[in-house]
C-alpha cells in the first residue's frame, strides 16, 4: 500500500504500454482530480482590487461560479448512473440544503435564491463522489491535497511577479494572481502541511518531498500572519500525533524531537514569537479578536421575527451593515437561524463520534487534523454553513473515517458498479 501511494505522490512513470483498462484507470483519476479543483475554484470567490491581473468584477465573478455546474458534468462522465453510497454526513448536509431553500422561499430575494441554489448545486456534486470513498487508497485525499499545493503554487507566483503588491494588505501575504486573503492562504497552507506531516510520520511520503511541501507551507502561513490557522495547525497535529503515539514508532520519536525543539524555541525565540503573535495591535484589538466581537455584537442585537430566528434571513454573503461577520456559528445564525446552528454542531459531532469509534491508524489520524482544524477555525472565520473549501475538508474527513460501502454488502455493492472490481482497486494508482 505504502509503495503504491508514494508512486501516486511522486508521479513515477509507468514502465510499459498502458493498456485499454488502464487508459480508462488514469482517465477517471485525471476527471475526477479536474471536478474536485472545479469545486474547489467555486469556493474562492473573486474580491475586486487584489489581484494584478484587473478583471472586471463581473467576469471574475462569473469564473468561479461557471466551475460549479462544469464539476457536476465532469462528475456525471465518471458516474454517469448517478451512483450514490449512502452516508449520514451528506444528509446532514442535505439537511442543511433543505433549511436554507425554506428561508429563500420565504425570503424572495434574488441573492439569497441564487447562493441557495449553489449550495444545493455543490451538495448534489459532493454525492456524486460518494462511489470513492472509504476506499483503501484514499484517492480523495491525494487529490485534495494535490490542489492545495497547487493553490500555494499559484500564490508563490504571484508573490516572485509582485512582491510589493502581495503584501499589501498590512504586509500580510495575498494572493495577487487570483485574488486570496491572508486568512484564506493561510488555510490552505496549514491543511497542506498538517496532512503531510501525517502522512510522513506513517511513512506513506518520503522526507524529501515531505520537507520541501512543509518547509513551503509554513513559510506561506507565516508570511500570512494568520493566528488562527497556525493555531489550527499547532492542536490539530497534536490530536492527530497522539492517536498515533502507541501504535507507531516514528511518532513516539517524533513527539520527543517536538519537545525539545519547542523547549529550545520558548527559551530563545519567546520575543520572536510574542511580536509575531501580536501582529502590531493594541491590547484592546487583541481582546475583541481584531474587532470580531463588535461585529457578533450587531449579529446578536439583530431584531428578529420568531420564524427568523429558527430558520434565519437566508443565505448571504455573511456580513452584517458591509462588515464580515468571520464566525461560522454567528454566521449560521444570521443566515440560518438556531436550526443552521445545530445542523452544523451536528455535523462535527457526527464526525468527530465516527472518528472515535474507528480503529486508529493513518485515516483515523488524518480525519482527527481536518474535524479539530475546522473546528478550532470555526470560531473566528466563516466555514462550513456554505459551500466553502472548509465543507471540502470536512468531506475528505468523512470519506476517511466513514465505512467502506463494500463492507455493508461486499458482493452485491460490486455486481452493481459502474466500473470492474480491478478498476476501483486500481483507481488513483
Amino acid at each position: 500500500m505504502s509503495r503504491v501511494f508514494a508512486r501516486a505522490i511522486r508521479g513515477y512513470p509507468g514502465a510499459v504500454a498502458l493498456s485499454a483498462a488502464d487508459k480508462r484507470i488514469r482517465s477517471v483519476r485525471r476527471r475526477l482530480f479536474t471536478a474536485w479543483g472545479l469545486l474547489y475554484f467555486n469556493t474562492m470567490t473573486f474580491s475586486p482590487g487584489i489581484s494584478i491581473l484587473h478583471l472586471p468584477s463581473k467576469v471574475g465573478k462569473t469564473f468561479p461560479q461557471a466551475a460549479l455546474p462544469l464539476a457536476i458534468l465532469v462528475l456525471l462522465t465518471v458516474n454517469p448512473k448517478i451512483k450514490l453510497r449512502p452516508n449520514v454526513f451528506l444528509c446532514i448536509l442535505s439537511l442543511l440544503v433543505a433549511e436554507t431553500m425554506l428561508t429563500a422561499v420565504e425570503v424572495h430575494h434574488a441573492g439569497t435564491a441564487f447562493r441557495t441554489l449553489r449550495l444545493a448545486e455543490f451538495v448534489a456534486a459532493l454525492w456524486l463522489t460518494t462511489p470513492w470513498w472509504g476506499r483503501d487508497d484514499m484517492i480523495l485525499l491525494r487529490i485534495h491535497l494535490r490542489w492545495l499545493y497547487v493553490v500555494l503554487t499559484v500564490v508563490l507566483i504571484g508573490l516572485v511577479i509582485a512582491p510589493g503588491h502581495a503584501f499589501a494588505y498590512d504586509g500580510r501575504l495575498t494572493g495577487v494572481l487570483w485574488p486570496m486573503l491572508p486568512t484564506q492562504i493561510a488555510q490552505y497552507a496549514a491543511v497542506a502541511a498538517g496532512l503531510t506531516v501525517v502522512l510522513w510520520l506513517d511513512r506513506r511520503i518520503g522526507g524529501r518531498i515531505t520537507l520541501v511541501g512543509v518547509g513551503v507551507a509554513v513559510v506561506v502561513l507565516l508570511l500570512t500572519h494568520t493566528r488562527t490557522a497556525l493555531l489550527g495547525l499547532v492542536v490539530g497535529l497534536l490530536i492527530a500525533v497522539l492517536s498515533l503515539f502507541l501504535i507507531n514508532s516514528r511518532v513516539r520519536k517524533f513527539v520527543a524531537v517536538a519537545a525539545v525543539v519547542v523547549s529550545l524555541g520558548a527559551l530563545t525565540l519567546a520575543g520572536v514569537v510574542t511580536t509575531w503573535l501580536a501582529r502590531g495591535e493594541s491590547t484592546q484589538g487583541l481582546t475583541s479578536l481584531t474587532g470580531r466581537t463588535n461585529f457578533w455584537a450587531l449579529v446578536l442585537d439583530t431584531p428578529r421575527t420568531k420564524f427568523q430566528e429558527i430558520f434565519g434571513f437566508g443565505l448571504s454573503n455573511a456580513s452584517i451593515n458591509g462588515l464580515p461577520i468571520d464566525s461560522n456559528w454567528l454566521s449560521a445564525y444570521l443566515m440560518e437561524g438556531l436550526l443552521g446552528v445545530a445542523i452544523c454542531a451536528a455535523i462535527l459531532v457526527f464526525l468527530l463520534l465516527a472518528a472515535y469509534f474507528q480503529s486508529s491508524g493513518l485515516r483515523r489520524a488524518l480525519a482527527l487534523f481536518i474535524i479539530v482544524y475546522c473546528l478550532l477555525a470555526s470560531f473566528t472565520e466563516d466555514s462550513f454553513n456554505d459551500a466553502s473549501s472548509y465543507m471540502l475538508h470536512l468531506v475528505v474527513a468523512a470519506s476517511l473515517i466513514l465505512p467502506a460501502y463494500r463492507a455493508v454488502s461486499s458482493r452485491r455493492a460490486r455486481s452493481r458498479e459502474d466500473f470492474s472490481s480491478r478498476e476501483l482497486v486500481s483507481l488513483g494508482q
